[in-house]
C-alpha cells in the first residue's frame, strides 16, 4: 500500500483517518479505502492502528463543506452514508482495533474513536459531540455506542449539552481504554497494536465475534457459543503452539 495515509507495517495497518493539519477533518478517501480493506483479504493484518493526520485525532465532517451545499441534506446524508461503511467495517473486523486519540476528537471523529477496541488516550484528549452546536444530530453509532460505555443518563447529558469530555474523565467514564501522558499516547497504541498483530489472530477473531454476538443473547444462548469457539480455538495451530509453550514453560510463537 503506497498511500501515506494507510500503509501496512509488520501486521499493523496504520490509517491516518484525518486530513493533515493540526485538527483535521476526516479523509473520506482514506475511509472508503479502509472499508475496502477489512472487507477483502485481511490475512496479513494482525491489527488496525487509527490516529489523526496532525496533532488531533479528527474534529469530524467539513463543515464549511456543509455550508457551501446546494442540497446540504442529499450531501450530509450521502456522507453519513460512506462514513457509516467505514464504521460498520471498523466494527465486523475480526482484526482488533487501536486508536491512538491525541487532542479533540469530535463530531464524527469521536463516533471513530468510540468504535475501537482499545482506545488510547492522555489528560490532554478532548472528547466533543458536536453536533448540537451546528443544529445536528449524531451519526457514526454516537448515539449507540456512548450509552452502551457510559450509560444513557450520562449519555443523555453529553449529547444533549454538547459537553467536552476531557481526558481523565472519559477514561474514568469508559470513554478510554488506557489512559497514558500525552507524548506517549501514539506509542502506547503503536505497541498495543503489535503485540496484537503478533499474538493468536484466530483467537483475537473468536474473541470479537463472542462480544459483537453477547449483545443479542441470553446466557444460556451464549454459554454454547463460548464452547464451540473455545474448541475451535483449542484445535487450531495457535491454540496447540499456546498450550505447547505454556507447558514448555515459553513464550509462545503464534502464528
Amino acid at each position: 500500500m503506497s498511500d501515506s495515509s494507510l500503509i501496512l507495517d509488520d501486521g499493523v495497518l496504520h490509517c491516518a483517518i484525518s486530513v493533515p493539519g493540526r485538527a483535521g477533518s476526516l479523509d473520506g478517501p482514506v475511509l472508503a479505502e479502509v472499508a475496502a480493506t477489512l472487507a477483502g483479504d485481511t490475512s496479513g493484518i494482525g491489527a488496525v492502528l487509527l490516529h489523526g493526520g496532525g496533532a488531533s485525532f479528527c474534529t469530524g465532517g467539513d463543515v464549511s463543506a456543509f455550508g457551501s451545499a446546494t442540497d446540504p441534506q442529499q450531501l450530509v446524508g450521502d456522507l453519513a452514508t460512506s462514513f457509516h461503511r467505514f464504521l460498520l467495517a471498523l466494527v465486523a473486523t475480526d482484526v482488533p482495533v487501536v486508536a491512538a486519540v491525541t487532542g479533540w476528537a469530535a463530531g464524527a471523529g469521536m463516533s471513530t474513536a468510540l468504535a475501537a477496541d482499545v482506545i488510547v488516550g492522555g489528560p490532554g484528549t478532548r472528547f466533543r459531540p458536536a453536533y448540537p452546536g451546528i443544529g445536528f444530530s449524531p451519526d457514526g453509532g454516537m448515539s449507540w455506542s456512548l450509552p452502551r460505555l457510559i450509560g444513557v443518563a450520562r449519555a443523555r447529558d453529553v449529547l444533549l449539552t454538547d459537553t467536552v469530555v476531557e481526558g481523565e474523565q472519559a477514561h474514568a467514564w469508559g470513554m478510554l481504554t488506557r489512559l497514558v501522558p500525552d507524548d506517549e499516547v501514539r506509542s502506547t497504541a503503536l505497541a498495543v497494536a503489535v503485540a496484537l498483530a503478533a499474538g493468536p489472530r484466530g483467537s483475537h477473531a473468536a474473541i470479537k465475534a463472542l462480544l459483537r454476538d453477547s449483545d443479542g443473547r441470553t446466557l444460556g444462548e451464549h454459554l454454547p457459543a463460548e464452547a464451540a469457539s473455545i474448541a475451535a480455538c483449542a484445535a487450531s495451530a495457535d491454540g496447540r503452539e499456546g498450550v505447547r509453550a505454556f507447558l514448555e514453560r515459553r513464550p509462545p510463537v503464534f502464528g
